[in-house]
C-alpha cells in the first residue's frame, strides 16, 4: 500500500474547519479541465456516461481486498527476526536481497487455496465485488504472465493461476473481479521503483545493486505488458484496476499506461496511477474521512487487523463492531468500503477474519437495503468532534467520531443507523424532508412506529429494546 499518499490523505482529512459534519447530499466540487498528454476516459465523458459506467460500483459499497503473495512465507519474520510493518513490505523493511528474496518461489505451494471458497466467503459477508493484488511491490505476479517469469505458474511448484480461477468462480456467484497492480514499484525488477525506507535516501532508494537499471525499460518491458495480459487473459474481468504508490510515473509514462486502459471503456480506475491523472475513484487508506469527498467517488481500503499481507504475529483483528460501524460511516458520506483479507502462504483466509467476515453478511441480510445503493446523509448532523489534545499525523488535532448514528439514502426512503439505542424516541432538531412514516428495517412486518413531526423537528417512537446490538435500522418514508 501507498504508505506517502497515506500520510498527505490524512492531511486532508483534517483540512476543513467543518469536519464535524457528515457530507451532504448532492454537493459538488468544482471541477477544472484536465489537461494530459493522452486524454483518459474520464476527461472525454459526459456526465451521463460517467454515472453509467460507475453505477455497479455505487450499487456495491462493499468490497473485498484480497493481499496475498510471496510475503506470505515470512509472514513478518526474516533469519529468525520480526521484521517492523506491514507483512507485504517485509522485502523492503527489511532490506533483503533480490535474490535472498527470489528463493521463495520454490517454497510457494499454496494448495489450500480455493477460489471458490474464497469468493464464497466474499458474497457471505455481503460483498459485492473482488479486488486482489496481481503483483504488489515485491514485483512476484500471482497470475499466468509470458511477460516475466517471475510469476506463479513459471517460479512456483503451484502452477496454477489463482486470477483465473478467481474469475471463474466469480462469474459463477455473482461477484465482481478487479486487480491490483504496482505499477510504479517493484523491487525485484532492474529499475523498478522503491520507496525509501529504514533512512534510505540513494537517488533511487534501492538496496541491492541488482535493483538498479532503467525505469522505462521496466515500465515498457514489464508493467505495461503484463497490465496488458490482465486486461485481455480474463474475459469480461477485472472491471476495476487498482493502481498504487506513483513517484515515478511521469504524465508521460502515466499516458503510456492511459492508452491502453481506454481501449476499455467500462474499465474503472482509481487516482493512484500518477502523472497528474484523477481516475475514477479516491482511495483514504486506514481511515474514514469525515465528509468523504463530496462530488467524487471514493473508495476507503482497510485492513481487519493492521497488516495487508499475512502476518503471523498480528492478531489485533477489530471487532465486528467496528467494522460494521466503518461500513456504515463510509455509507453515510457516499462512500465504499473496500475490506482486506490476507491469506497465509497455504492459500487460507485465516479464521478470525473469515469469522467476523460472516458476521458482518448476517448484519447485511437483514440491514443491506439500507447500504446498497445508497447516498450520503442528508442530515448536516455532527458526526465527530476535533481533539482538543490529540494530534493527527500532520500535527493538527486529530478528529475523533462519535458513534451515536449515522444516516444514508435512496430514492424517497431516509435510513437511520443507530449505534447508542435512546430511551423512548429518536430526535430530530432538523428533518429536510417531509416524513409520513417510519418502521424498522429489521422487523418483517414493517409495524409503523409513531412519529411526530413539528416543524423540521421530528421524533419516531421506538420499542424499549434495540432489534440488533450493533447498529438498529430505522426506516422513515418521506417526500421532497
Amino acid at each position: 500500500m501507498n504508505l506517502l499518499q497515506r500520510s498527505i490523505a490524512t492531511g486532508l482529512l483534517l483540512a476543513s474547519p467543518s469536519l464535524g459534519y457528515a457530507q451532504l447530499e448532492g454537493s459538488k466540487p468544482d471541477q477544472p479541465p484536465a489537461h494530459h498528454p493522452v486524454p483518459s476516459i474520464q476527461d472525454t465523458e459526459t456526465p451521463a456516461q460517467h454515472d453509467a459506467r460507475m453505477a455497479w460500483w455505487r450499487e456495491a459499497r462493499f468490497g473485498m481486498f484480497i493481499h496475498w503473495g510471496l510475503y506470505s512465507i515470512p509472514a513478518g519474520t526474516w533469519n529468525g527476526k520480526q521484521v517492523p510493518g506491514a507483512g507485504e513490505w517485509i522485502m523492503n523493511n527489511g532490506s533483503i536481497p533480490v535474490a535472498d528474496y527470489k528463493t521463495l518461489a520454490p517454497r510457494f505451494n499454496p494448495t489450500g487455496f480455493s477460489a471458490h471458497d474464497i469468493v464464497a466467503l466474499a458474497k457471505a459477508a455481503g460483498m459485492k465485488y473482488i479486488v486482489i493484488t496481481s503483483k504488489h511491490h515485491d514485483g512476484f505476479a500471482m497470475f499466468d504472465s509470458k511477460a516475466d517469469p517471475f510469476n506463479i505458474v513459471a517460479a512456483t511448484p503451484f502452477k496454477r493461476d489463482p486470477l483465473k480461477e478467481l474469475a471463474e468462480e466469480c462469474r459463477k456467484q455473482g461477484v465482481k473481479l478487479g486487480f491490483y497492480y504496482s505499477q510504479d514499484q517493484d523491487w525485484t525488477a532492474p529499475g523498478g521503483g522503491a520507496y525509501a525506507t529504514n533512512g534510505r535516501h540513494t537517488p533511487n532508494n534501492h538496496w541491492d545493486k541488482a535493483q538498479d537499471g532503467s525505469f522505462d525499460e521496466y515500465l515498457h518491458k514489464k508493467a505495461i505488458p503484463q497490465i496488458t495480459e490482465l486486461l485481455t487473459n480474463y474475459g469480461n474481468f477485472p472491471v476495476v484496476v487498482w493502481f498504487d504508490t506513483q513517484a515515478q510515473m511521469s504524465p508521460q509514462n502515466a499516458a503510456d499506461i492511459v492508452k491502453l486502459l481506454n481501449k476499455y471503456p467500462k474499465l474503472i480506475w482509481n487516482n493512484r496511477l500518477g502523472g497528474g491523472y484523477k481516475g475514477d475513484t479516491e482511495t483514504p487508506e486506514q481511515y474514514i474521512p469525515a465528509q468523504g469527498f463530496p462530488g467524487r467517488d471514493w473508495e476507503s481500503c482497510m485492513t481487519i487487523n493492521d497488516t495487508w499481507g499475512y502476518k503471523s504475529n498480528d492478531t489485533n483483528f477489530k471487532s465486528t463492531e467496528t467494522l460494521l460501524r466503518n461500513l456504515i460511516d463510509i455509507a453515510s458520506k457516499g462512500g465504499n468500503y473496500l475490506l482486506n483479507i490476507g491469506p497465509d502462504s497455504h492459500g487460507i483466509v485465516p479464521q478470525p477474519e473469515v469469522e467476523r467476515l460472516q458476521a458482518m453478511g448476517q448484519w447485511m441480510k437483514v440491514n443491506g437495503e439500507a447500504i446498497y445503493g445508497t447516498g450520503a446523509t442528508i442530515f448536516d448532523t455532527p458526526t465527530g468532534t476535533l481533539s482538543a489534545t490529540e494530534k493527527g499525523r500532520d500535527g493538527k488535532p486529530k478528529f475523533i467520531p462519535t458513534w451515536n448514528w449515522r444516516s444514508t439514502t435512496k430514492g424517497n426512503k431516509v435510513y437511520i443507523e443507530i449505534f447508542q439505542w435512546p430511551n423512548g424516541s429518536f430526535h430530530l432538531d432538523k428533518t429536510p424532508r417531509h416524513v409520513t412514516g417510519a418502521y424498522l428495517l429489521a422487523d418483517r412486518a414493517h409495524k409503523p412506529l409513531k412519529i411526530t413531526q413539528n416543524g423540521e423537528s421530528l421524533d419516531v417512537q421506538l420499542p424499549a429494546q434495540a432489534l440488533d446490538p450493533i447498529a438498529t435500522v430505522v426506516v422513515l418514508n418521506t417526500t421532497r
